[in-house]
């Protein structure tokens, strides 16, 4: 098992978070904040993103003068290989590649002086990665809004993955208070990747009425398909949906996919809910976490928040 104190002695974090590359969300001005605040912000790159977007966002990022992340869809990278270069160029102190092939990758981001993760939702896929040569991995439970696999529930897949691998382990996957970070720093994490957290921060992207839907569910509002992808003929590989507030939109065509392939006005129906914000029809990815999400905050807020695991772990320590 890696060293538990790992993540502050690699990125100098004061809070062993990692804030997850959101796509549309999570920009560069969102990433600065997490990362001014103690954690590691990452941006979240986007399969249509240019790299003169990501070097824009990267200089933001960098501001604060503190390590921040990038994250990129190995899916998408074949067909835009100018995001890797502006990553490197912008030289943030991690790059995770995730959902899709991301070996080819390793070696040149390394060379870099970059950090390289992934990340996983099997035992099988953790010790591909270690074969690989990513310097951490992040264990992604089925509970984690946006893309990823929904095989294997965040505190059982980090026990077996953690068995099963010598590198440092962050767990994702339903971690949005202080408690579910001490929980998965007993088990063994070196820290925590999160996302739904920081979805409706005063510096994410999230528009005003994203967030009012967002501080209006619980944890049961989540639903995990293909549908929104699918929809917008988006070539995500068929093992990696998406986790996202159920709306009557997926509903109507979950498990449906051929039908909704092949239906145009579908397709339209989506894009014009897009423009207008109507969230009916429309999607917000998040995770079964957005239940904890009631208020809006700052990203340093929701940070101190986590800081809080700490404490908790030293009075468990201690009454025990």
């Amino acid at each position: 098992m890696a060293d538990h104190r790992w993540l502050i002695e690699r990125f100098g974090v004061t809070t062993r978070v990692v804030g997850a590359p959101m796509a549309g969300v999570g920009h560069g001005r969102l990433a600065a904040a997490v990362s001014a605040a103690g954690g590691i912000g990452t941006i979240g790159v986007g399969p249509f993103a240019s790299g003169e977007w990501i070097a824009t966002e990267c200089a933001v990022a960098s501001e604060p003068g503190r390590a921040f992340g990038v994250g990129l869809m190995g899916w998408s990278l074949p067909g835009n290989m100018d995001q890797l270069q502006a990553t490197i160029e912008a030289r943030p102190a991690l790059v995770s590649v995730s959902f899709g092939p991301y070996e080819p990758h390793v070696g040149p981001l390394q060379e870099a002086g970059i950090a390289v993760t992934t990340q996983i939702a099997t035992v099988d896929e953790a010790r591909a990665a270690e074969q690989a040569g990513v310097d951490f991995i992040v264990s992604r439970g089925g509970e984690g809004g946006g893309h990823g696999r929904d095989d294997v529930g965040t505190l059982v897949l980090l026990q077996a993955v953690l068995d099963a691998v010598a590198l440092p382990v962050l767990a994702a996957g339903g971690i949005a208070r202080a408690g579910g970070l001490a929980a998965v720093l007993a088990a063994g994490a070196c820290g925590a990747w999160v996302g739904t957290a920081f979805l409706a921060c005063s510096e994410a992207e999230s528009s005003a009425a994203a967030r009012a839907r967002i501080f209006a569910a619980s944890e049961t509002d989540t639903a995990y398909g293909r549908v929104f992808d699918v929809a917008q003929r988006l070539d995500w590989p068929p093992q990696y949906g998406g986790r996202a507030l159920r709306n009557p939109f997926f509903d109507r065509w979950v498990d449906h996919y051929e039908a909704l392939q092949a239906d145009q006005s579908a397709a339209d129906e989506l894009s014009t809910a897009r423009r207008a914000e109507d969230f009916d029809t429309a999607y917000i990815y998040g995770g079964q976490g957005v239940g904890l999400v009631s208020k809006e905050q700052t990203a340093a807020e929701v940070v101190a928040e986590f800081a809080r695991a700490d404490e908790l772990l030293r009075r468990a320590a201690s009454s025990g």
